[in-house]
């Protein structure tokens, strides 16, 4: 048997801390670190397994024998496993090999604090540190400007896999070399943000990311944990932020993951009906366990500290609300008030949102939750969740299907739209139009829109455009910025030839302007969460199938005027009542050449006249192209 050194980076307030579920950087204790040791260079190991009888590192410096380097277990019955291993470095590869107590079960396990892993199909851990310089110390002083609820939050969301591929070669690009491409498009579109489906290490490419085995390891599919560093760097030297996909919500099943771990239920809850998921045949971690809750807290921080994320999107946050989540009658219990929440799950959200924010005040987290859970975006102290926004699933489903409709029929499904506002302050909300639209023959979102061509595309620079000027962020998903036909294929890159055809070039050039309207306009971002922020003008118009709302500025100079025509049919000299007398200037307009519009309807100093209309002293006529909108501001 080889030397193991008995050493630790746990003091007693450590593991105090994380017994109580309070240790919120465990990454700075838990996995592999290389260090000195009386002059001895080495790593030393630590890891969670309070079932096991013995814990062996087993890699490459050793033939993958077992009980060759066997770690000590700590006297304060913690269940941490650790030793200084002399000799092991940076690039060394390992797992833990486990024998547990459980009938002597032995179980080889990758290491769940792994700053890197193996690139797939291989699963073992990889021994690392990097000592990255980073060159973004503008961005993160400024941040919380960027970041912040009154500021413009448009996102691209990507996978990296399929955003686009080196086509001689037919791989993947490197984070270095997306730190070139994506980041240079990115800026050239004007979105504020990026958000990344998940990077963190994952074993199976159709999952998207979305089962994740390394929590602490960017994949390696794309480079080393220092190139995707260069990637956020690039980013926030561009004035970019990066937002990270992240799933607390459930973990594969996989023999090298956390699953059955030291031969029990370790990170799952042990029973199925809390512990496992139906529709993911996936585990569902045990947030009552406090060790648990340290480690995916930590996981949460450990992305803000050391990869310097501006945000996360908490996947999934529905299914792990409710105990009841996709499950019939009998498959589940009832909480002990005899309700359906559940009460680990919401208090873990709660502090894992207080941590962040307490640590990090200048990010977002943002909840993908999909039903009514009341105050997901409201502060912990008066009992909301503690996240900084919310995706408005509702405004998703009801816009798209109303622009799937035939015009002709539009007028009998106005309320689709108007619904909208009847509920778009009870959240911070972000509207979505994600990955999770384009795929499973859903189609494209241009392949929902009805009409010839033409038709198409206008629809689609409609919705685009109405959903610029509904209060809330922004989140557009790779590919629909330029139309995209076919639906999401995450084995290949987007149609960028499509770019070579003007309807689809002109959708591009719309995003561009849009997001550029959305950063010069400080009405569209001032109050987006706030009911102040919007007011209608006329929501009754169905036969027309137009609306027209103010958005309003802290300045009320700011305000802007938008009429939103669904139909093709153009309505010329229509009347909108309006504040004040002034002349209106046209700022937008969706129908223009440039978008592969009629570019025939322009508006040139519209006057404001004191004519009453719809409730209002003052009033102007506009003509409003077929399946357009535009944008007025007061010129004073």
């Amino acid at each position: 048997m080889a030397e193991v050194i008995v050493h630790s980076l746990f003091s007693e307030f450590d593991v105090n801390l994380f017994k109580s579920g309070k240790h919120y950087r465990l990454y700075e204790k838990f996995g592999s670190h290389i260090i000195t040791l009386n002059g001895l260079e080495g790593t030393y190991f630590a890891v969670w397994a309070p079932s096991a009888k013995v814990v062996s590192v087993v890699g490459d410096f050793n033939y993958w024998l077992e009980g060759e380097h066997r770690l000590n277990v700590r006297w304060d019955g913690s269940g941490i496993w650790e030793g200084f291993i002399p000799k092991v470095g940076k690039g060394n590869i390992y797992k833990y090999k486990i024998q547990s107590h459980h009938n002597d079960i032995k179980t080889e396990k990758a290491d769940p604090y792994a700053r890197r892993c193996e690139h797939p199909p291989n699963t073992a851990s990889v021994v690392w540190d990097d000592d990255y310089k980073w060159n973004d110390g503008k961005w993160m002083q400024k941040r919380e400007k960027h970041n912040a609820l009154n500021a413009p939050y448009s996102v691209y969301e990507v996978h990296l896999g399929s955003w686009k591929r080196q086509i001689e070669e037919n791989r993947f690009l490197s984070y270095t070399e997306l730190a070139d491409e994506l980041v240079a498009y990115v800026k050239d579109m004007n979105f504020t943000h990026v958000e990344l489906m998940p990077i963190m290490e994952f074993p199976y490419d159709p999952s998207w990311g979305y089962q994740l085995t390394g929590y602490f390891a960017p994949t390696s599919r794309f480079g080393y944990p220092e190139e995707f560093k260069l990637l956020v760097d690039k980013l926030h030297q561009n004035d970019i932020g990066i937002i990270l996909d992240w799933v607390p919500s459930h973990f594969p099943e996989d023999a090298h993951g956390l699953g059955f771990f030291d031969g029990s239920c370790l990170y799952e809850h042990p029973d199925k009906r809390k512990g496992y998921h139906p529709d993911w045949k996936s585990l569902i971690f045990n947030y009552g366990r406090n060790e648990v809750k340290s480690f995916l807290i930590s996981n949460a921080i450990y992305w803000f500290d050391q990869y310097h994320a501006d945000g996360l999107r908490v996947d999934a946050v529905a299914s792990m609300l409710f105990l009841d989540y996709s499950r019939d009658e009998g498959e589940w219990e009832p909480n002990q008030f005899g309700g359906r929440e559940n009460l680990d799950a919401i208090a873990f959200m709660k502090e894992m949102n207080e941590a962040v924010y307490s640590s990090f005040p200048d990010v977002q987290t943002i909840a993908e939750e999909s039903t009514s859970f009341p105050m997901v975006s409201k502060p912990t102290f008066i009992g909301g969740l503690g996240f900084g926004m919310k995706w408005m699933m509702g405004w998703m489903h009801d816009t798209l299907q109303y622009f799937a409709k035939e015009p002709i029929y539009r007028k009998h499904h106005q309320n689709d739209l108007t619904f909208s506002m009847t509920y778009a302050f009870t959240e911070n909300f972000m509207l979505p139009l994600s990955h999770d639209e384009v795929v499973y023959g859903k189609q494209s979102i241009l392949g929902r829109m009805p009409g010839d061509e033409w038709q198409r595309f206008a629809n689609l620079r409609l919705l685009y455009s109405y959903m610029f000027t509904h209060p809330g962020a922004k989140l557009l998903f790779q590919g629909a910025e330029f139309g995209q036909s076919s639906e999401w294929n995450f084995q290949q890159s987007l149609d960028w030839h499509l770019l070579e055809y003007k309807p689809h070039s002109g959708v591009q050039s719309l995003i561009k302007d849009l997001n550029k309207l959305y950063k010069k306009e400080p009405a569209l971002y001032n109050k987006q969460f706030s009911v102040e922020g919007f007011e209608w003008i006329d929501y009754n118009d169905a036969e027309n199938s137009v609306l027209t709302y103010i958005r309003k500025a802290d300045n009320p100079e700011n305000n802007l005027i938008i009429a939103c025509n669904m139909t093709p049919v153009p309505r010329e000299n229509y009347r909108i009542g309006l504040p004040s007398k002034g002349n209106l200037k046209e700022i937008f307009n969706s129908d223009l050449k440039k978008y592969y519009g009629s570019g025939t309807y322009k508006n040139n100093d519209i006057k404001v006249v004191k004519l009453s209309h719809q409730y209002r002293e003052f009033s102007a006529s506009i003509d409003i192209p077929p399946l357009g909108l535009l944008v007025f501001k007061y010129q004073f």
